[in-house]
Protein backbone atom coordinates (compact mmCIF):
# COMPACT_ATOMS: atom_id res chain seq x y z
CA UNK A 1 0.00 0.00 0.00
CA UNK A 2 0.98 3.27 -0.37
CA UNK A 3 1.80 6.26 2.06
CA UNK A 4 -2.07 7.79 1.68
CA UNK A 5 -3.84 4.73 2.12
CA UNK A 6 -1.51 4.08 4.94
CA UNK A 7 -2.46 7.44 6.62
CA UNK A 8 -6.07 6.74 5.53
CA UNK A 9 -6.00 3.28 7.56
CA UNK A 10 -3.98 4.70 10.75
CA UNK A 11 -7.09 7.11 10.93
CA UNK A 12 -9.75 4.59 10.53
CA UNK A 13 -8.14 2.87 12.89
CA UNK A 14 -8.25 5.96 15.44
CA UNK A 15 -11.66 6.39 14.66
CA UNK A 16 -12.76 2.73 15.66
CA UNK A 17 -10.43 3.13 18.94
CA UNK A 18 -13.29 5.80 19.58
CA UNK A 19 -16.54 3.53 21.03
CA UNK A 20 -19.59 5.09 21.16
CA UNK A 21 -18.14 8.29 20.28
CA UNK A 22 -18.12 7.31 16.66
CA UNK A 23 -21.60 7.15 16.39
CA UNK A 24 -21.84 10.78 17.88
CA UNK A 25 -19.26 12.42 15.54
CA UNK A 26 -20.25 10.48 12.05
CA UNK A 27 -23.26 9.59 10.74
CA UNK A 28 -21.47 7.63 7.91
CA UNK A 29 -18.45 6.06 8.48
CA UNK A 30 -17.26 3.56 5.52
CA UNK A 31 -13.97 2.29 5.57
CA UNK A 32 -14.10 0.24 1.92
CA UNK A 33 -15.17 3.85 0.83
CA UNK A 34 -12.96 5.32 2.66
CA UNK A 35 -10.06 3.20 1.19
CA UNK A 36 -11.24 3.19 -2.08
CA UNK A 37 -11.25 7.54 -1.84
CA UNK A 38 -7.55 6.77 -0.85
CA UNK A 39 -6.38 4.92 -3.71
CA UNK A 40 -7.61 6.73 -6.17
CA UNK A 41 -6.03 10.05 -4.35
CA UNK A 42 -2.99 8.45 -4.42
CA UNK A 43 -3.23 7.93 -8.79
CA UNK A 44 -4.08 11.63 -8.58
CA UNK A 45 -1.28 12.63 -6.45
CA UNK A 46 1.35 10.58 -7.97
CA UNK A 47 0.25 11.90 -11.29
CA UNK A 48 0.32 15.75 -9.96
CA UNK A 49 2.21 15.35 -6.61
CA UNK A 50 2.22 19.71 -6.49
CA UNK A 51 -1.81 19.47 -5.35
CA UNK A 52 -2.42 21.56 -2.38
CA UNK A 53 -4.34 18.93 -0.60
CA UNK A 54 -2.20 16.05 -1.20
CA UNK A 55 -3.14 13.25 0.88
CA UNK A 56 -5.28 15.07 3.58
CA UNK A 57 -8.42 13.68 4.75
CA UNK A 58 -11.25 16.11 5.19
CA UNK A 59 -14.36 15.11 6.91
CA UNK A 60 -17.33 16.20 5.29
CA UNK A 61 -20.78 17.77 7.41
CA UNK A 62 -24.26 15.99 6.15
CA UNK A 63 -25.21 18.51 4.24
CA UNK A 64 -22.59 18.35 1.37
CA UNK A 65 -23.88 16.57 -1.52
CA UNK A 66 -21.42 13.21 -1.79
CA UNK A 67 -22.31 10.87 -5.04
CA UNK A 68 -24.04 7.39 -3.78
CA UNK A 69 -24.63 8.96 -0.18
CA UNK A 70 -27.77 10.46 1.29
CA UNK A 71 -27.29 13.92 2.49
CA UNK A 72 -29.49 14.00 5.72
CA UNK A 73 -28.81 16.62 7.71
CA UNK A 74 -28.31 14.71 10.65
CA UNK A 75 -32.18 13.89 10.43
CA UNK A 76 -34.80 11.26 10.97
CA UNK A 77 -36.91 13.11 8.22
CA UNK A 78 -34.29 12.81 5.46
CA UNK A 79 -33.64 9.51 6.22
CA UNK A 80 -35.28 7.89 3.26
CA UNK A 81 -33.71 10.55 0.74
CA UNK A 82 -31.98 9.41 -1.96
CA UNK A 83 -28.58 9.52 -2.64
CA UNK A 84 -26.79 11.99 -4.15
CA UNK A 85 -26.37 11.71 -8.00
CA UNK A 86 -22.92 13.65 -8.10
CA UNK A 87 -20.55 15.29 -5.59
CA UNK A 88 -21.64 19.32 -4.80
CA UNK A 89 -18.61 21.95 -5.61
CA UNK A 90 -17.04 22.15 -3.18
CA UNK A 91 -16.20 18.40 -2.17
CA UNK A 92 -15.43 18.19 -6.11
CA UNK A 93 -12.91 21.01 -5.56
CA UNK A 94 -10.91 19.33 -2.38
CA UNK A 95 -10.89 15.88 -3.93
CA UNK A 96 -9.55 17.56 -7.15
CA UNK A 97 -6.79 19.04 -5.31
CA UNK A 98 -6.16 15.56 -3.49
CA UNK A 99 -7.97 15.44 -0.61
CA UNK A 100 -9.75 12.33 0.65
CA UNK A 101 -13.58 12.00 1.47
CA UNK A 102 -13.20 10.88 5.30
CA UNK A 103 -16.77 10.10 6.63
CA UNK A 104 -19.72 12.51 6.86
CA UNK A 105 -20.19 14.23 10.23
CA UNK A 106 -23.49 14.65 12.68
CA UNK A 107 -24.17 18.44 13.22
CA UNK A 108 -27.34 19.97 15.00
CA UNK A 109 -30.56 18.60 12.72
CA UNK A 110 -30.15 20.77 9.70
CA UNK A 111 -27.60 23.12 11.21
CA UNK A 112 -30.44 25.22 12.92
CA UNK A 113 -28.45 25.43 16.29
CA UNK A 114 -25.33 26.90 17.54
CA UNK A 115 -24.25 24.52 20.57
CA UNK A 116 -24.34 20.89 18.64
CA UNK A 117 -26.74 19.16 20.30
CA UNK A 118 -28.26 16.28 18.03
CA UNK A 119 -31.08 13.97 19.99
CA UNK A 120 -30.83 11.45 17.16
CA UNK A 121 -27.34 10.43 17.07
CA UNK A 122 -25.75 11.71 20.65
CA UNK A 123 -23.57 14.95 21.23
CA UNK A 124 -20.20 14.37 21.50
CA UNK A 125 -17.82 16.60 23.96
CA UNK A 126 -15.69 18.90 23.04
CA UNK A 127 -11.77 17.80 22.58
CA UNK A 128 -11.12 19.73 25.94
CA UNK A 129 -14.33 18.73 28.10
CA UNK A 130 -15.56 15.51 27.09
CA UNK A 131 -19.34 16.78 28.98
CA UNK A 132 -18.96 20.06 27.42
CA UNK A 133 -20.75 21.52 24.54
CA UNK A 134 -18.83 20.50 20.93
CA UNK A 135 -20.75 23.72 19.12
CA UNK A 136 -22.59 23.55 16.55
CA UNK A 137 -23.97 23.29 13.94
CA UNK A 138 -20.77 21.53 12.91
CA UNK A 139 -20.23 19.47 15.97
CA UNK A 140 -18.65 16.67 13.93
CA UNK A 141 -16.56 18.66 11.81
CA UNK A 142 -15.11 20.40 14.78
CA UNK A 143 -14.51 17.50 16.78
CA UNK A 144 -13.31 15.44 13.82
CA UNK A 145 -10.67 17.91 13.55
CA UNK A 146 -9.97 18.56 17.12
CA UNK A 147 -9.01 15.12 17.67
CA UNK A 148 -6.43 14.50 14.81
CA UNK A 149 -8.29 12.13 12.87
CA UNK A 150 -9.20 14.45 9.67
CA UNK A 151 -6.59 16.95 8.41
CA UNK A 152 -9.09 19.38 7.63
CA UNK A 153 -12.80 19.81 7.59
CA UNK A 154 -16.07 21.00 5.76
CA UNK A 155 -18.86 22.61 7.51
CA UNK A 156 -21.62 25.56 7.03
CA UNK A 157 -21.88 28.79 8.62
CA UNK A 158 -25.50 30.29 8.66
CA UNK A 159 -25.15 32.47 12.15
CA UNK A 160 -21.61 30.70 13.36
CA UNK A 161 -21.54 27.43 12.76
CA UNK A 162 -18.00 26.63 11.46
CA UNK A 163 -16.72 29.74 14.00
CA UNK A 164 -18.56 28.48 17.37
CA UNK A 165 -17.06 24.66 16.86
CA UNK A 166 -13.93 25.62 15.99
CA UNK A 167 -13.36 28.67 18.88
CA UNK A 168 -14.71 25.63 21.04
CA UNK A 169 -12.18 22.90 19.96
CA UNK A 170 -9.16 25.29 19.23
CA UNK A 171 -9.38 25.21 16.36
CA UNK A 172 -9.17 27.91 13.08
CA UNK A 173 -11.80 28.37 11.40
CA UNK A 174 -12.99 30.50 8.24
CA UNK A 175 -16.31 31.83 7.15
CA UNK A 176 -15.91 33.10 3.44
CA UNK A 177 -17.65 35.77 2.06
CA UNK A 178 -20.47 34.70 1.00
CA UNK A 179 -20.40 34.82 -2.28
CA UNK A 180 -16.95 33.66 -2.85
CA UNK A 181 -17.52 30.10 -2.28
CA UNK A 182 -19.89 27.44 -4.53
CA UNK A 183 -22.66 26.83 -3.15
CA UNK A 184 -24.57 24.57 -5.55
CA UNK A 185 -25.29 20.59 -4.23
CA UNK A 186 -25.52 21.80 -0.49
CA UNK A 187 -28.63 21.35 2.02
CA UNK A 188 -29.79 25.06 2.40
CA UNK A 189 -30.82 26.07 5.35
CA UNK A 190 -31.43 30.00 4.82
CA UNK A 191 -29.72 31.03 1.43
CA UNK A 192 -29.35 34.79 2.06
CA UNK A 193 -26.93 33.45 5.17
CA UNK A 194 -25.33 30.00 3.95
CA UNK A 195 -21.48 30.14 3.55
CA UNK A 196 -19.71 27.00 3.58
CA UNK A 197 -15.85 26.81 4.59
CA UNK A 198 -13.43 24.85 6.14
CA UNK A 199 -12.40 23.85 9.94
CA UNK A 200 -8.59 23.17 10.08
CA UNK A 201 -5.88 23.18 13.01
CA UNK A 202 -3.39 25.36 11.54
CA UNK A 203 -4.07 28.84 9.63
CA UNK A 204 -1.80 27.85 6.35
CA UNK A 205 -4.28 24.79 6.29
CA UNK A 206 -7.50 26.77 6.69
CA UNK A 207 -5.78 29.22 4.07
CA UNK A 208 -5.33 26.41 1.40
CA UNK A 209 -8.52 24.75 1.56
CA UNK A 210 -10.04 28.45 1.34
CA UNK A 211 -8.00 28.84 -1.98
CA UNK A 212 -9.23 25.27 -3.23
CA UNK A 213 -12.83 26.12 -2.72
CA UNK A 214 -12.80 29.90 -4.00
CA UNK A 215 -10.06 30.14 -7.02
CA UNK A 216 -8.44 33.18 -5.04
CA UNK A 217 -4.85 33.10 -3.92
CA UNK A 218 -4.40 34.69 -0.47
CA UNK A 219 -1.14 36.77 -0.97
CA UNK A 220 1.95 34.95 1.23
CA UNK A 221 4.14 36.62 4.04
CA UNK A 222 5.87 39.39 2.03
CA UNK A 223 8.41 40.32 5.28
CA UNK A 224 7.25 43.85 4.12
CA UNK A 225 3.82 43.79 6.02
CA UNK A 226 2.97 47.18 7.29
CA UNK A 227 1.09 47.20 10.88
CA UNK A 228 -2.62 46.48 10.84
CA UNK A 229 -5.25 49.39 11.79
CA UNK A 230 -7.77 47.13 14.06
CA UNK A 231 -11.28 48.04 14.72
CA UNK A 232 -12.25 47.20 18.15
CA UNK A 233 -15.77 47.53 18.61
CA UNK A 234 -17.45 49.26 21.23
CA UNK A 235 -21.28 48.88 21.94
CA UNK A 236 -21.62 45.82 20.33
CA UNK A 237 -19.65 42.53 20.31
CA UNK A 238 -17.82 43.33 23.71
CA UNK A 239 -20.69 43.61 25.99
CA UNK A 240 -21.75 41.16 28.79
CA UNK A 241 -18.64 39.45 28.29
CA UNK A 242 -17.32 36.44 31.05
CA UNK A 243 -15.01 37.42 33.15
CA UNK A 244 -12.05 35.03 31.47
CA UNK A 245 -13.40 36.32 27.62
CA UNK A 246 -12.56 39.73 28.46
CA UNK A 247 -9.70 39.40 30.68
CA UNK A 248 -8.34 36.95 27.38
CA UNK A 249 -9.57 39.75 24.74
CA UNK A 250 -7.99 43.02 26.78
CA UNK A 251 -4.38 40.93 26.93
CA UNK A 252 -5.10 40.37 23.06
CA UNK A 253 -5.71 44.35 22.60
CA UNK A 254 -3.11 45.01 24.82
CA UNK A 255 -0.13 42.63 22.66
CA UNK A 256 -1.60 43.80 19.17
CA UNK A 257 -0.46 47.49 20.39
CA UNK A 258 2.76 46.16 22.06
CA UNK A 259 3.59 44.82 18.52
CA UNK A 260 3.09 48.11 16.64
CA UNK A 261 -0.73 48.07 15.35
CA UNK A 262 -2.63 50.67 15.81
CA UNK A 263 -6.11 49.71 17.96
CA UNK A 264 -9.20 51.68 17.48
CA UNK A 265 -12.54 51.81 18.34
CA UNK A 266 -15.10 51.61 16.54
CA UNK A 267 -18.60 52.10 17.57
CA UNK A 268 -21.06 49.61 16.17
CA UNK A 269 -24.30 49.68 17.99
CA UNK A 270 -26.61 50.01 15.57
CA UNK A 271 -25.25 46.29 15.01
CA UNK A 272 -26.35 44.87 18.26
CA UNK A 273 -29.70 47.14 17.62
CA UNK A 274 -30.27 45.48 14.66
CA UNK A 275 -29.08 41.68 16.06
CA UNK A 276 -33.08 40.52 16.31
CA UNK A 277 -33.05 40.22 12.61
CA UNK A 278 -31.07 36.98 12.12
CA UNK A 279 -33.48 35.53 14.07
CA UNK A 280 -36.11 36.49 12.03
CA UNK A 281 -34.85 36.04 8.45
CA UNK A 282 -33.39 32.94 9.36
CA UNK A 283 -36.21 31.72 10.74
CA UNK A 284 -38.36 32.93 7.74
CA UNK A 285 -36.00 31.08 4.76
CA UNK A 286 -35.65 28.42 6.84
CA UNK A 287 -39.49 28.01 7.05
CA UNK A 288 -40.04 28.15 3.05
CA UNK A 289 -38.15 25.03 3.38
CA UNK A 290 -39.49 22.92 5.93
CA UNK A 291 -43.21 24.07 6.90
CA UNK A 292 -44.58 20.91 4.84
CA UNK A 293 -42.95 18.75 6.95
CA UNK A 294 -43.71 19.98 10.21
CA UNK A 295 -46.67 16.97 11.10
CA UNK A 296 -43.55 14.59 10.85
CA UNK A 297 -41.26 16.42 12.40
CA UNK A 298 -43.44 16.73 15.61
CA UNK A 299 -42.85 13.08 15.80
CA UNK A 300 -39.44 12.92 14.48
CA UNK A 301 -37.35 15.89 14.85
CA UNK A 302 -35.90 18.04 17.21
CA UNK A 303 -38.16 19.79 19.08
CA UNK A 304 -36.08 22.96 19.67
CA UNK A 305 -35.13 23.19 15.95
CA UNK A 306 -38.50 22.83 14.86
CA UNK A 307 -39.79 25.43 17.64
CA UNK A 308 -36.67 28.09 15.70
CA UNK A 309 -38.38 26.92 12.27
CA UNK A 310 -42.37 27.51 13.54
CA UNK A 311 -40.76 31.20 14.95
CA UNK A 312 -41.23 32.72 11.42
CA UNK A 313 -45.19 32.00 11.88
CA UNK A 314 -45.24 35.03 14.32
CA UNK A 315 -44.43 37.43 11.74
CA UNK A 316 -46.44 39.06 9.20
CA UNK A 317 -45.19 39.79 5.26
CA UNK A 318 -44.32 43.38 6.40
CA UNK A 319 -42.17 42.37 9.18
CA UNK A 320 -40.10 40.49 6.70
CA UNK A 321 -39.84 43.04 4.12
CA UNK A 322 -39.01 45.91 6.83
CA UNK A 323 -36.13 43.06 8.00
CA UNK A 324 -34.66 42.67 4.67
CA UNK A 325 -34.91 46.38 4.16
CA UNK A 326 -32.68 46.90 7.88
CA UNK A 327 -30.51 44.14 6.80
CA UNK A 328 -29.36 45.71 3.56
CA UNK A 329 -29.24 49.26 5.65
CA UNK A 330 -26.84 47.53 8.02
CA UNK A 331 -24.45 46.09 6.04
CA UNK A 332 -24.22 49.59 4.27
CA UNK A 333 -23.53 51.34 7.98
CA UNK A 334 -21.05 48.30 8.46
CA UNK A 335 -18.92 49.13 5.33
CA UNK A 336 -19.23 52.77 6.15
CA UNK A 337 -17.96 52.31 10.21
CA UNK A 338 -14.91 49.72 8.68
CA UNK A 339 -13.92 52.35 6.04
CA UNK A 340 -10.93 53.67 8.42
CA UNK A 341 -9.60 50.68 9.69
CA UNK A 342 -8.19 47.36 7.91
CA UNK A 343 -10.38 44.89 9.57
CA UNK A 344 -11.93 44.70 13.28
CA UNK A 345 -11.55 42.15 15.93
CA UNK A 346 -13.72 40.28 19.09
CA UNK A 347 -14.25 37.85 20.93
CA UNK A 348 -15.74 34.25 19.28
CA UNK A 349 -17.86 33.82 21.73
CA UNK A 350 -19.21 35.71 24.61
CA UNK A 351 -18.48 33.06 27.07
CA UNK A 352 -16.70 29.53 27.46
CA UNK A 353 -18.57 26.66 26.06
CA UNK A 354 -20.78 25.65 28.64
CA UNK A 355 -21.72 21.91 29.55
CA UNK A 356 -24.11 19.54 27.39
CA UNK A 357 -26.35 19.86 30.52
CA UNK A 358 -26.39 23.05 31.21
CA UNK A 359 -27.37 23.85 27.68
CA UNK A 360 -30.19 20.98 27.38
CA UNK A 361 -31.48 22.49 30.83
CA UNK A 362 -31.88 25.96 29.11
CA UNK A 363 -30.93 25.92 26.02
CA UNK A 364 -33.34 28.84 25.11
CA UNK A 365 -30.93 31.20 26.93
CA UNK A 366 -27.27 29.60 26.16
CA UNK A 367 -27.72 28.70 22.07
CA UNK A 368 -28.58 32.51 21.68
CA UNK A 369 -25.28 33.53 23.89
CA UNK A 370 -23.38 31.26 21.72
CA UNK A 371 -24.74 32.23 18.18
CA UNK A 372 -24.62 35.78 19.38
CA UNK A 373 -21.17 37.47 17.76
CA UNK A 374 -20.71 35.06 15.10
CA UNK A 375 -24.92 36.04 13.99
CA UNK A 376 -24.12 39.51 14.15
CA UNK A 377 -21.31 39.19 11.46
CA UNK A 378 -23.27 37.41 9.18
CA UNK A 379 -26.10 39.72 9.31
CA UNK A 380 -23.49 41.63 7.99
CA UNK A 381 -23.27 39.66 5.22
CA UNK A 382 -19.25 39.83 6.19
CA UNK A 383 -16.06 37.27 5.89
CA UNK A 384 -14.49 36.55 9.47
CA UNK A 385 -12.21 33.70 10.83
CA UNK A 386 -11.85 32.58 14.43
CA UNK A 387 -8.30 31.93 15.76
CA UNK A 388 -7.20 30.10 18.95
CA UNK A 389 -5.08 32.09 20.97
CA UNK A 390 -2.74 30.52 23.49
CA UNK A 391 -3.10 32.45 27.01
CA UNK A 392 -0.91 31.60 29.69
CA UNK A 393 -1.86 29.60 32.56
CA UNK A 394 -4.70 27.87 30.33
CA UNK A 395 -5.28 24.40 28.84
CA UNK A 396 -7.98 25.81 27.29
CA UNK A 397 -7.40 28.38 24.18
CA UNK A 398 -9.04 31.91 23.96
CA UNK A 399 -10.80 32.57 20.98
CA UNK A 400 -10.33 35.32 18.61
CA UNK A 401 -12.53 36.42 15.33
CA UNK A 402 -10.72 39.21 12.44
CA UNK A 403 -14.07 40.00 10.07
CA UNK A 404 -13.93 42.51 7.72
CA UNK A 405 -17.14 43.26 5.21
CA UNK A 406 -18.45 40.89 2.36
CA UNK A 407 -15.40 40.52 -0.35
CA UNK A 408 -12.33 41.42 1.48
CA UNK A 409 -11.75 37.16 2.31
CA UNK A 410 -8.11 38.00 1.20
CA UNK A 411 -7.72 41.26 3.40
CA UNK A 412 -9.16 39.06 6.98
CA UNK A 413 -6.76 36.15 5.74
CA UNK A 414 -3.87 38.24 5.90
CA UNK A 415 -4.50 40.26 9.18
CA UNK A 416 -4.71 36.62 10.21
CA UNK A 417 -0.97 35.99 8.92
CA UNK A 418 0.20 38.63 10.98
CA UNK A 419 -1.25 38.47 13.77
CA UNK A 420 -1.41 34.46 14.49
CA UNK A 421 2.38 34.55 15.16
CA UNK A 422 1.77 36.75 18.11
CA UNK A 423 -0.77 34.18 20.29
CA UNK A 424 1.19 30.81 19.15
Amino acid sequence: MGAIIDKAQAAIDKVNELGDLKGKIFVEFDEERILKAAAMAEERVKANPGLPLAGMLVSIKDLFDEEGQKTTAASKLLMDCAPADADCDVVGLVKAAGAIPFGRTSMSEFAYSGVGLNPHYGTPGNVFDPEGIPGGSSSGAGVSCGLGLVDFALGTDTGGSIRIPSAINGLYGFKPSRLSVPRDGILPLATGFDTPGPLAPDLQTAITVFEVMSGQTVARDSGNQKPLRIGVPVNAFVNDLSDRVRADFDMVCDTLRTAGHEVVEVDLGFVAENAFLIRNLVSAEAHAIYSGDFDKLETCGDPYVLSRLKFAESLSKDDLIDAYAKRTDVISQFGAAMAAVDVMIAPTLPMMAPKIAEVEADIETLNPLMLRNTGMLNLLDACAISMPVHVEGEAVPAALMIAAPHGQDQVVLGAARQIDPLFG
